[in-house]
């Protein structure tokens, strides 16, 4: 059925920069809005970042300045682009979509900045 995948994740040292995918299947599946959110162990899921039709995004104050989110034109992909990464980015990195009125996630990408 409808899946979202991410990829790009990794071990970066601060300051650094990394690039996230979400690629949505199959390719009728195209969810909007899309969005970026992380966890921590032992933390609740919170908010990064969000695109909608039309262009228009939202980020969380703690990413504003540092993330850029965006999407391909057949609106099936979502990309976070994480530049001067912070200790405290580390996190699992979901993708979230909604489709048709239901809520996707995908399961996780680990990124994870050293000091």
């Amino acid at each position: 059925q409808v899946q979202l995948v991410e990829s790009g994740g990794g071990l970066v040292q601060a300051g650094g920069s990394l690039r996230l995918s979400c690629a949505a299947s199959p390719r009728i599946f195209s969810p909007n809005p899309m969005a970026w959110y992380r966890q921590a162990p032992g933390k609740q899921r919170e908010f990064v970042a969000a695109i909608y039709a039309g262009g228009t995004t939202k980020y969380e104050d703690a990413v504003k300045g540092r993330f850029t989110i965006s999407r391909d034109g057949a609106k099936n992909s979502v990309f976070l682009q994480m530049n001067n990464l912070k200790p405290e980015d580390t996190g699992v990195y979901l993708c979230n979509g909604i489709w048709r009125g239901q809520t996707y996630w995908g399961q996780g990408t680990q990124v994870t900045v050293s000091s």
